[in-house]
């Protein structure tokens, strides 16, 4: 596997190193000594699994505050997706930051969000499915959001024809005090 560093503060993309032959490859998507070694947190307690019936359905942007706060491993594995992670910690050099990055099956890559980060995604494609691996059991009244299309950040989504859920479209404005 090969970390790549982003713009934000402990976020990497991850890069499959393949091994290929005849039939095709093998790669580690996850290991526990490799993610200790750039100080990332190694623990999966959930995984999950969305399925996005059409292009340019978004989900987020979402995350966790303590004593819950999460860690997510994201990988696409049918279609492709725009990731973003908005920086929410206030500690971070890089608060308030967001970043991008392109996720593909064909890529083969990750993004891990760091805690204290939001994550949401839109689909470049129809039956697109993400698979999520999660530090952090799911608890709902620890479950925060950030709106989608909140001007403070000014994400550019690749695709304007939204499709979004009620609760994704009615978070609140980001707050310096919501983290």
């Amino acid at each position: 596997m090969l970390f790549k560093k982003t713009s934000l503060k402990d976020s990497y993309i991850i890069e499959l190193e393949l091994m290929e032959d005849k039939r095709g490859f093998f790669a580690r998507s996850f290991c526990q000594r490799e993610f200790e070694k750039h100080g990332l947190n190694p623990s999966i307690v959930q995984c999950n699994v969305s399925y996005n019936k059409r292009k340019g359905t978004l989900r987020g942007m979402h995350y966790q505050v303590a004593p819950y706060k999460e860690s997510k491993l994201i990988s696409c594995i049918r279609g492709s997706m725009y990731d973003v992670i908005i920086d929410l910690r206030n500690d971070s050099p890089t608060y308030c930051k967001w970043m991008s990055v392109h996720l593909s099956a064909n890529s083969y890559g990750l993004l891990y969000v760091p805690e204290g980060c939001a994550h949401g995604f839109q689909t470049l494609e129809d039956d697109t499915i993400v698979f999520y691996q999660m530090s952090e059991f799911y608890h709902p009244e620890c479950s925060r959001g950030i709106g989608w299309n909140d001007p403070f950040f000014q994400i550019k989504w690749p695709i304007r024809d939204i499709i979004v859920s009620p609760r994704d479209d009615n978070y609140p404005r980001f707050k310096k005090d919501n983290s």
